[in-house]
């Protein structure tokens, strides 16, 4: 595996599901990790309302991301950030289905049945669309 796909949104779960990506990405040394954030078109009209200007939105969506390029930094896993911004399901697959990723990472929010049958999960639509092997970390 030389290139993993990340989706992260700045959640406990995610963070997690960074931490299992870079037990992938370590056993490999020429892997590179795309981490990817999408700004929720949805939650950005409120980001963007209570932001002071365009500098201060992207370093608030980067400051979500700190914590696992941090965790990067530390394993010395090579990465590069994409913010990307939509509805974060739909734009994931896009995104890795035009990347071809060796295998894409992204936690689970870990809904009940009732909970996901009626909103879905990013997750869940990520793994029936995606070309590509997901882990799905809980």
């Amino acid at each position: 595996m030389s290139n993993i796909l990340l989706a992260v949104d700045g959640s406990d779960n995610s963070y997690r599901a960074a931490q299992e990506c870079i037990k992938y990405a370590a056993c490999m040394e020429a892997s590179r990790v795309h981490l990817i954030y999408v700004a929720d078109f949805a939650k950005a009209k409120n980001e963007v309302l209570h932001a002071g200007g365009r500098e201060q939105l992207e370093a608030a969506r980067r400051k979500r991301l700190a914590p696992v390029e941090a965790l990067l930094q530390e394993s010395q896993i090579p990465y590069v950030v994409h913010i990307l911004h939509g509805d974060p399901a739909p734009v994931i697959v896009e995104f890795a289905n035009e990347q071809k990723p060796d295998l894409v990472v992204v936690g689970s929010r870990g809904l009940n049945s009732l909970q996901e049958m009626v909103m879905g999960s990013v997750s869940h639509k990520v793994v029936k669309r995606v070309q590509a092997p997901v882990l799905v970390v809980k």
